[in-house]
């Protein structure tokens, strides 16, 4: 069990923290409590326990945003973010290799990722360019910051800079479990409070407006919370494949759902799968989890698709089966 006095004495975190690292501590304490029972080895090891806790909230955080995203048709988004949060996670390193302030290079990830979401809506707005003009740019700035960064700093290579580019899951330590669970709260319960909003500006952004809804404002808060998923999610899927996650768990839904609400329901469902059964294949097969997790989630997203197209023909072959959708079914 984790010993959470110590812990948050260490780190220095702040009374606001402290409920989080008891969060951590019990979790850790029931998955002891399952290995015991159970017998499975990767459940004995405080690492995977993290690990476990932070690819759960990664299963629940990437569909619930990645829903919006590709019904926006913004699905690159984040790849293009991963690679800026690569940068914030450079500048993090480099701060501490130059000024030791031993800041975590999650934290930097977030603040840049963040920052690099508003640029890309405020290049679209004040250059009137498209959304993929805007994302390449601040992509390709960002990739090249942190390449630039990282080869200024001898300290930062020393690091692995491996375990950010492919994820890692021994490298999950507590305080950057407990940044994910942190950044989990702010993403649900920001989109709990503007779901709504979010939805209108999503299917209709014209209409949105007309009835007075701030679209710059909410598009903005996408995107924030696009960057806050894509940084959670790096530290067991890398910067290279964690843009998958906000896009196959979706692409699956879209084939079975026939609403908005059972789409994200069950992107949910197909992400816990994925990161549940890669976690476990990667571990006991010593394989990079982020790849196995992504491998994972295509194999289902092709079971989706088969499945999709066994219902049409069901569903053209019954006359009753067929009828119009009830658009209240997506409130």
């Amino acid at each position: 069990m984790l010993v959470v006095d110590s812990t948050v004495s260490l780190l220095g975190v702040t009374d606001l923290a402290a409920p989080l690292y008891w969060l951590l501590a019990a979790w850790s304490a029931f998955m002891s409590l399952l290995a015991d029972t159970t017998g499975l080895e990767v459940l004995q090891y405080q690492f995977m326990h993290r690990a476990i806790l932070v690819g759960l909230c990664i299963g629940v955080m990437a569909p619930l945003i990645g829903t919006f995203l590709v019904h926006r048709q913004l699905a690159l988004i984040g790849d293009t973010l991963a690679h800026t949060a690569f940068a914030g996670v450079a500048v993090g390193l480099f701060l501490n290799g130059v000024f030791e302030l031993g800041v975590s290079p999650y934290l930097t990830a977030v603040v840049v990722a963040a920052l690099a979401a508003l640029c890309i809506e405020l290049i679209s707005e004040v250059t009137d360019a498209y959304n993929d003009v805007s994302m390449a740019i601040v992509l390709s700035t960002g990739f090249a910051l942190g390449t630039v960064l990282i080869s200024l700093n001898a300290g930062g290579l020393s690091v692995g800079i491996d375990q950010y580019l492919f994820g890692n899951l021994a490298t999950v330590s507590a305080e950057n479990a407990v940044i994910m669970l942190g950044l989990f709260a702010v993403i649900v319960a920001t989109v709990a409070i503007t779901r709504n909003q979010l939805l209108y500006v999503t299917f209709d952004e014209t209409a949105a407006a007309v009835s007075g809804i701030p679209v710059e404002w909410y598009n903005r808060v996408m995107v924030v919370l696009t960057a806050f998923v894509v940084v959670g999610a790096m530290q067991i899927m890398g910067v290279i494949l964690v843009a998958a996650m906000l896009v196959v768990p979706v692409a699956g839904a879209t084939q079975l759902a026939r609403s908005f609400g059972e789409s994200l329901l069950l992107a949910v469902v197909l992400a816990e799968l994925a990161v549940t059964l890669g976690i476990g294949l990667a571990y006991y097969g010593s394989a990079t989890a982020g790849g196995v997790i992504v491998l994972v989630a295509v194999a289902l997203y092709l079971g989706t698709v088969a499945l999709g197209k066994v219902q049409s023909v069901l569903r053209s072959e019954d006359p009753a089966q067929t009828g119009t959708v009830d658009a209240s079914r997506s409130r």
